[in-house]
């Protein structure tokens, strides 16, 4: 099958192959893909800026997010069956969505949701756990509280704006003030125009901070946080229950090292910092494609792709101007 591998670390490394196709387990689920999406993630993957934490063995199919059609299962699948559009966030080790087909652990995926087509559904599945994962899990966002997202026209800001008003927050948000009717829209409450004012200078007594920015921005972030505020870093540096998460318990002298100033800062305020990577969680999947459905959340597509235009839809996501998702798609299923 046709696929876009990492053969070498680094922003040449990504080359179109043909590899062998996947074999299933019996906790396996085959699926055909029909569109993958482009994510941060996929290129810090690809630079190796992960490799310490990620042990990929060149070379390897990237991508981090798909939408499908069921084509095959094991013999312990029952949550879906051959025919069944699917979408998925592979769980780490296991990635490859920039392919034409994968195979999924079967506790990784959902059906997908049934209002969307499958260019929007490959949008959802990294981006919307995290959101979830972050806001409503890590957080646990209460109604009323006041939550600050970051770059609230990206992918993740964009669906974590929309959560955390589902959730009852008070949601402010930094971004291009041409953005900002569209975020409104979006549900968020406040719009701090980045180009023209210091959020940390307007902002204050929030509870949490979801910041994808990282460096001084993390930094200024800890300032608007009420005593005992949260600030989430998707970005790093990680912490000791990174380590935890990834069942690496050796590395947390280096986590700690790696995290000992941001968390200096954070107690020096009385506030806390907490980095965060999200997993892949089928039943999680399963529960927002249910508020998709009831339009309580939706898509945010910037553009889409040919499949075989994968190189240039990545080079696309890494100038940083994409409002909202960018994805593929096979060309039969044709572009938005």
């Amino acid at each position: 099958m046709k696929a876009f591998v990492v053969d070498k670390y680094g922003k040449s490394g990504v080359r179109a192959a043909k590899v062998p196709d996947p074999t299933i387990g019996p906790r396996d689920v085959l699926v055909q893909i029909c569109a993958a999406s482009i994510n941060p993630l996929d290129i810090r993957v690809r630079n190796g800026e992960l490799k310490q934490l990620l042990k990929y063995k060149t070379p390897f199919v990237l991508g981090h997010d798909l939408a499908g059609v069921v084509t095959g299962v094991g013999s312990e699948v029952r949550n879906c069956k051959i025919g069944d559009e699917v979408y998925a966030r592979p769980r780490d080790m296991r990635i490859g969505t920039f392919a034409e087909y994968i195979a999924v652990d079967h506790a990784d995926l959902a059906l997908k949701p049934a209002s969307l087509t499958m260019e929007e559904a490959a949008a959802l599945p990294l981006v919307s756990l995290a959101a979830w994962q972050s806001l409503a899990e890590l957080a646990q966002v209460k109604p009323g509280q006041k939550v600050l997202i970051h770059a609230g026209a990206g992918g993740l800001g964009s669906t974590a704006i929309q959560l955390g008003k589902h959730l009852g927050a008070y949601v402010a948000t930094t971004a291009n003030g041409k953005d900002a009717q569209k975020l409104r829209d979006l549900g968020a409450d406040e719009i701090i125009d980045y180009t023209t004012a210091n959020f940390a200078m307007q902002l204050s007594g929030y509870d949490v901070v979801i910041d994808s920015l990282g460096g001084d921005n993390l930094s200024r972030s800890l300032t608007v946080l009420k005593p005992g505020g949260l600030a989430i870093s998707v970005v790093g540096p990680p912490d000791t229950a990174f380590a935890s998460q990834l069942g690496q318990p050796l590395l947390k002298p280096v986590m700690w090292i790696l995290s000992r100033n941001v968390r200096a800062q954070a107690k020096k305020l009385g506030v806390r910092y907490s980095f965060f990577c999200m997993r892949a969680n089928g039943e999680q999947l399963k529960a927002l494609s249910s508020l998709y459905d009831a339009g309580v959340l939706r898509p945010v597509v910037d553009r889409a792709f040919e499949f075989n235009d994968t190189l240039e839809a990545i080079a696309y996501v890494e100038k940083g101007r994409a409002k909202g998702k960018v994805v593929t798609v096979m060309p039969s299923i044709g572009t938005l």
